[in-house]
């Protein structure tokens, strides 16, 4: 039993959606729309804000940050999602699994850390107008992103290989992609740390960001309350309303996710979530940008006419 218990892990199954043809074919034609119009938005969005003399000012440099993460969260499930789809029982090498679990907790770090300096830099352009650029100078915010991206590194990536992760004979993952919560699962060795460690590092990765966006927002609360017009007061709150809610969606179904009470039957819940996070998310951030955003619509519409002389 011993020798068993030790036999080098080599492969995982996933078995997320084994034995239902109809659900995978959908899903297929699903997640290749998604990914299409993931790739299309967000690169849209990057090339205006780079583009565009208009948009270059901290807080458009954030989004085509947001923008270039979530083609990379995306490009890291999806098209080997829809690969095992393809067929009943896909399988993925192990360390090809670590890989596609590790870069996803990695971006996913990222977007937490960079949605909450992308709150204090509405604060800044909020409070202290006056003074915005010269507070957000372009050194100060390229540190802010490198900082953001140097987070997952150290709250994502190091915690995850970090972990004592000793595999059993069990191999079958219940997912169609390398998850963490997934995996972690399948670990057979000092799981209570384990949890602990992820419980810990997910607490800190979202609830850190989360109270400062929260203090953040409290503060913009206050800022737009001594503005004197209406009319101020609403376009203030305008350049508030795409971020808010791209924070509620994500934090909201991470939360959920990650912090919820895991029982046995919570697992396909489970699936279901991590999907709308890992997949949705990333398509919706750009429409929500470009929905209520007049300045991107308007830049959007420039890039369309010169490309039509």
């Amino acid at each position: 039993m011993e020798e068993e218990n030790n036999t080098v892990l080599t492969e995982f199954i996933l078995i997320g959606y084994s034995g239902r043809p109809k659900t995978r074919i959908a899903m297929i034609v699903l997640f290749i729309i998604v990914y299409s119009v993931t790739l299309v938005g967000n690169g849209l969005i990057i090339l205006v804000t780079t583009t565009d003399p208009r948009l270059h000012n901290p807080m458009y440099f954030f989004l085509s940050n947001l923008s270039f993460l979530d083609i990379g969260y995306s490009t890291s499930s999806i098209p080997q999602c829809i690969v095992n789809l393809l067929v009943d029982k896909p399988t993925m090498s192990f360390t090809m699994c670590y890989f596609q679990m590790s870069t996803g907790v990695y971006l996913a770090t990222t977007e937490c850390f960079l949605l909450a300096i992308m709150a204090y830099d509405r604060y800044i352009a909020i409070s202290s107008p006056l003074h915005y650029m010269l507070i957000m100078s372009k050194r100060f915010c390229i540190l802010l992103a490198a900082g953001t991206w140097a987070s997952g590194i150290f709250l994502g990536i190091v915690p995850t290989y970090a972990l004592p992760a000793r595999f059993c004979r069990d191999n079958m993952i219940d997912h169609i992609s390398c998850e963490l919560k997934a995996v972690m699962k399948l670990v057979c060795s000092d799981t209570f740390l384990s949890q602990l460690v992820m419980f810990f590092t997910a607490g800190l990765t979202l609830l850190g960001p989360f109270a400062f966006i929260l203090f953040s927002y409290l503060r913009i609360i206050v800022a737009i309350l001594r503005i004197h017009s209406a009319g101020g007061r609403l376009k203030a709150f305008s350049t508030c309303a795409s971020h808010l809610t791209v924070v509620t969606i994500y934090y909201g179904t991470f939360m959920f996710s990650y912090l919820k009470p895991q029982t046995k039957n919570t697992r396909e819940l489970d699936k279901v979530t991590s999907l709308f996070y890992g997949v949705v998310t990333p398509m919706l951030n750009p429409l929500i940008y470009t929905l209520r955003n007049q300045e991107v619509l308007g830049a959007l519409k420039r890039l369309v006419g010169k490309k039509a002389k």
